[in-house]
C-alpha cells in the first residue's frame, strides 16, 4: 500500500493488536485483516507531514477500479451523533449508492476533498457529459497536533490519495488521514480489520472496516480498562467508520449493518458525548448488486441476501471495528505538532504496546 509523506517524524516498531496477542471476537480475519480482504476494494493514503506545524493528510476509499460513477454501489450510512460533516450523506439517504471515491481528511479540508473527487470523477472515460456528481467526504479535527488552517492537505495532495489507491495492505496509525487524529489522549489514526463470515451454502463473505479515529472515552481492551490510556482522558472527538462487504445486501440492511459498528465502538470504551460526530458508511460490492447503466434502466430484482440470513455480518462488524480502531491506536507511533487552538507546539504519545503486552499477560 503505498502512500505519499512529506516527511515521517516515526522512530520505532509498532504492532497491530493480533501480533500483540490479543484477537476480538470469534470470527476469523481475512487474509491480510483488512477492508482490502474485500474483493476489488482499493485504499489509498496521501500523509502531508511539512516543517513544525503540519500533521494531516487523505485516505480515499474506491469501491472497485472501475468507473464508480457509472458502475455506482449499494450504500448507507448511519448517524449516531452527528457533531460532524458528511458530505454526501443526504443523497446516499435519499438513493442509496455511492458514486465516487469516498475520502476521509480534516475538517477544513472537506471543501477541497470534494474538489478532488470531482476532478477525478470528471477524468474518468465515459464522463464526459456528468454535470452533478456527490462526493463523498468524511472528516475529523486534527487541530490538537496539526495547523489545520494552513490549507493542507491541498487538492492536489487528496487527489494523490485518490490515485494512489490499491489493493494489498493498507498503512495505518498516524498516516492519511489520521496523521494528526488523536483517540482517548494518545495518537490515533488509521486502522482497519476484516472477518471472514462462513454461510451454510458453502459460501463465505467479508466484513471490512476501515476507521479513523479522533474521539474519547475510557479506553478499553476486550472490555477491560486499558491502563496504557492516560489518566485523564478526551471526551469529546469523532470518528468516521467505513465498512464493506462482498455479501449482496440492499441498502436498507447496509443501513443496518452500519448502524451495528456503533457496537464496536463501544466496546472500546467511546463517550459518545456531545462533542463526538460519529459516523459509519456501509457499502455493498458484489456484482450482482452493482448499480450499471443497464441495471438502473431494469426493472428486474437484484438478488440480495434476506433479513434472517443477515445477522452474522452484523456480528463480524461489531468485532472488525472493535479491532480496528484499536489497531489504529497500536500502529500510531508518537507525534509532535502544532495545537492550532493555542498556537503552541504540542505532543501526543503513542500507545505503549508494552502496557498491552502486560494486559495480556496479567
Amino acid at each position: 500500500m503505498k502512500h505519499n509523506s512529506t516527511d515521517s517524524s516515526e522512530t520505532s516498531p509498532r504492532s497491530r493488536l493480533r501480533d500483540l496477542g490479543i484477537a476480538p471476537g470469534v470470527f476469523a480475519p481475512g487474509p491480510l485483516n483488512a477492508i482490502t480482504d474485500v474483493p476489488g476494494l482499493l485504499v489509498g493514503h496521501a500523509t502531508v507531514v511539512e516543517g513544525a506545524t503540519i500533521r494531516t493528510g487523505a485516505t480515499a476509499i474506491l469501491a472497485h477500479g472501475g468507473n464508480i460513477f457509472c458502475d455506482k454501489v449499494p450504500a448507507a450510512i448511519a448517524v449516531f451523533n452527528g457533531y460532524g460533516k458528511f458530505a454526501g450523506s443526504t443523497q446516499i439517504e435519499e438513493l442509496g449508492e455511492i458514486e465516487t471515491p469516498v475520502v476521509l481528511t480534516n475538517t477544513l479540508a472537506t471543501g477541497r476533498a470534494i474538489e478532488a473527487i470531482h476532478a477525478h470523477t470528471l477524468a474518468q472515460p465515459g464522463n464526459s457529459r456528468v454535470v452533478s456528481i456527490n462526493a463523498v467526504v468524511g472528516e475529523t479535527n486534527d487541530s490538537r497536533l496539526n495547523d489545520i488552517r494552513a490549507g493542507r492537505p491541498d487538492i492536489s495532495e487528496i487527489r494523490a490519495a485518490i490515485d494512489a489507491a490499491s489493493d494489498g495492505e493498507v498503512a495505518e496509525g498516524a498516516v492519511g488521514a489520521g496523521s494528526g487524529t488523536v483517540a482517548f489522549g494518545l495518537k490515533g489514526g488509521i486502522g482497519t480489520s476484516s472477518r471472514l463470515v462462513p454461510f451454510k451454502s458453502g459460501e463465505t463473505f467479508t466484513v471490512g472496516v476501515l476507521v479513523q479515529s479522533n474521539y474519547g472515552g475510557r479506553l478499553l481492551v476486550d472490555g477491560v480498562p486499558c491502563s496504557a490510556s492516560p489518566a485523564t482522558e478526551d471526551k469529546d472527538g469523532s470518528i468516521v467508520i467505513v465498512v464493506a462487504t462482498d455479501a449482496a445486501l440492499c441498502e436498507r440492511n447496509l443501513k443496518r449493518l452500519a448502524q451495528r459498528a456503533f457496537g464496536g465502538l463501544a466496546r472500546t470504551g467511546a463517550a459518545l458525548s456531545n462533542g463526538s460526530g460519529d459516523y459509519a458508511l456501509a457499502f455493498s460490492t458484489h456484482e450482482s448488486v452493482r448499480r450499471a447503466p443497464e441495471r438502473r434502466a431494469s426493472i428486474a430484482l437484484m438478488p440480495t441476501l434476506p433479513n434472517e440470513l443477515v445477522s452474522p455480518l452484523f456480528e463480524a462488524v461489531i468485532e472488525a471495528t472493535e479491532e480496528a480502531i484499536l489497531n489504529s491506536l497500536c500502529m500510531a507511533h508518537t507525534v509532535e505538532g502544532y495545537d492550532a487552538s493555542s498556537g503552541k507546539p504540542s505532543r501526543v504519545e503513542a500507545i505503549s504496546l508494552e502496557a498491552l503486552a502486560r494486559y495480556k499477560a496479567r
